[in-house]
């Protein structure tokens, strides 16, 4: 069993209580990993050593030589990409060839690009209505950034947490999920190898309440970016209002996924399952409620519930399994619970429901990929945020029904249209309420693009350059050039 210790000031170190807990494959039971439980003083320690790095070696380092270290870690994480793949895998229960794939390369090319931002011109040159004074705005560095991340993909949100951060010159105190944190730990070594100052970058893995709360609150915290759910989120704004502490909040979806009559219907097949499926169903902007148009809703929901139901699900180490575990017990059974209220609620089920049997699955926690037909939007099922392998279809009868069904939700975080008539995909663009709506495709990310959040889905931006403006601070600049006094008295 491996053992990982916290980052604290350029070490790994125990916790200063030295306690820890395991951290389990999901797919097989087994504990796999022996964890630092990492608690307030931790933090504290945390903290004091990021605000004693922005104040020094850290903080007086010149822009290009932070892109040199960012774009070696990242470098050195591609030429590791098996060993984090088969831990991200070991420790999240997803297919090995997702983490492969898409996890460590997408984690890597977010560090990449971040190091070609460290130069980024961000401040602007104000017209003015005299010639006697100038004005420009700068952008500087908070100083100390806490980042708290979610369970569902560990290394690339930690590093859209850490990417940013350091790019722009601060340092961070960064808390990963306690369910899932052995790559955000064991990056840690490639920073220091890669020569990153102590303190820069310090990890502490724990329970939220704790740790998190810790983070949140303390005093050199001058900015909180959080990835998790919005009940969460509402928690970790309170909290930081406390010492008016800026966030960035990136929390959860309902997101519709909108099928016309006329779109291309092998596309749209695989976009809806897609859509739901990528991280089997663990997803913040999943497309969990499939919305149709009545003409071709039986033929496509049939052939959505064959396509989800050919999926392979086992053993998320073979290279073609598709899906893979839950991650959690407790979200198993959260799972499984909104398929009970789904059905008392009138819902059919059309495919899946239920967790598979056979030798192979009988010490993990795995759920079939479920497909909820009749449902209407206001339904449990159709509003509150499941976050598994379970989509719901929604017939509609045009589009301003379809808009009206797709913003009846408390969140705004993705939409997704299928259509091949490119003026209704210009309407259904400006009519849908959400930070992203994709047009005829799903689940798509680049590092350059930005990920922004509505309504309970968040505030500030993810990624691209509006990501960066999360992680400094406006400083407008007048200056007098006349040499006249100034003043009237």
């Amino acid at each position: 069993m491996r053992r990982f210790q916290l980052f604290i000031d350029g070490e790994f170190c125990d916790a200063r209580s030295g306690e820890t807990y395991q951290s389990l494959n999901p797919a097989t039971g087994e504990a796999i990993a022996e964890i630092a439980r990492g608690g307030p003083e931790d933090v504290a320690e945390a903290c004091q050593a990021a605000q004693i790095a922005f104040e020094g070696e850290w903080g007086a380092m010149a822009a290009a030589d932070r892109a040199k270290i960012l774009s070696c870690v990242a470098d050195m994480l591609l030429e590791q990409t098996e060993q984090f793949a088969q831990m991200e895998t070991a420790d999240v229960g997803k297919p090995i060839t997702e983490a492969r794939n898409i996890d460590v390369p997408v984690a890597a090319a977010y560090l990449k690009w971040y190091s070609e931002m460290t130069t980024a011109t961000l401040g602007q040159t104000v017209p003015l209505s005299t010639t006697e004074q100038v004005d420009w705005t700068m952008y500087e560095p908070y100083g100390v950034i806490g980042g708290i991340v979610p369970w569902n993909f560990p290394l690339f949100l930690a590093m859209l947490k850490i990417g940013p951060a350091l790019a722009m010159g601060n340092s961070i105190v960064l808390k990963p999920a306690s369910i899932t944190p052995m790559t955000t730990l064991a990056i840690c070594e490639l920073f220091a190898e890669a020569g990153l100052p102590a303190g820069a970058l310090n990890v502490v893995a724990g329970p939220g309440p704790t740790v998190g709360e810790a983070i949140v609150t303390n005093p050199h915290v001058r900015m909180v970016s959080f990835t998790g759910s919005t009940d969460v989120g509402r928690r970790v704004m309170e909290l930081a209002a406390r010492n008016i502490t800026d966030t960035s909040m990136e929390l959860g979806g309902k997101s519709p996924n909108i099928i016309f009559a006329d779109a291309d219907f092998d596309q749209a097949v695989a976009g809806a399952v897609f859509g739901l499926l990528l991280n089997n169903g663990q997803n913040c902007i999943a497309g969990s409620r499939l919305l149709v148009q009545k003409p071709i809703y039986d033929e496509l929901v049939s052939a959505v519930a064959q396509k989800m139901a050919s999926l392979k699900l086992g053993d998320p180490t073979e290279d073609d399994t598709q899906l893979g575990a839950i991650v959690s017990a407790t979200q198993l059974e959260k799972v499984l619970g909104y398929i009970q209220i789904g059905k008392s609620e009138g819902a059919a089920v059309i495919s899946g429901g239920k967790q598979p049997e056979g030798p192979e699955f009988q010490h993990g926690l795995f759920v079939e990929p479920t497909l909820l037909a009749d449902v209407s939007n206001d339904m449990r099922v159709a509003r509150e945020e499941i976050f598994g392998p379970v989509l719901v279809a929604i017939p509609f009868d045009d589009e301003d029904d379809a808009v009206r069904i797709a913003n009846d939700t408390d969140y705004g975080l993705g939409s997704g249209v299928f259509t091949t008539d490119t003026s209704r995909a210009r309407r259904m663009v400006h009519a849908l309420k959400s930070g992203t709506v994709y047009v005829n495709t799903y689940n798509q990310i680049y590092p350059q693009a930005p990920f922004p959040g509505w309504n309970g889905s968040g505030n500030g931006v993810e990624r691209g350059l509006a990501g960066l403006y999360n992680y400094v601070r406006i400083k407008n600049v007048i200056q007098d050039i006349s040499g006249k006094p100034i003043g009237w008295f």
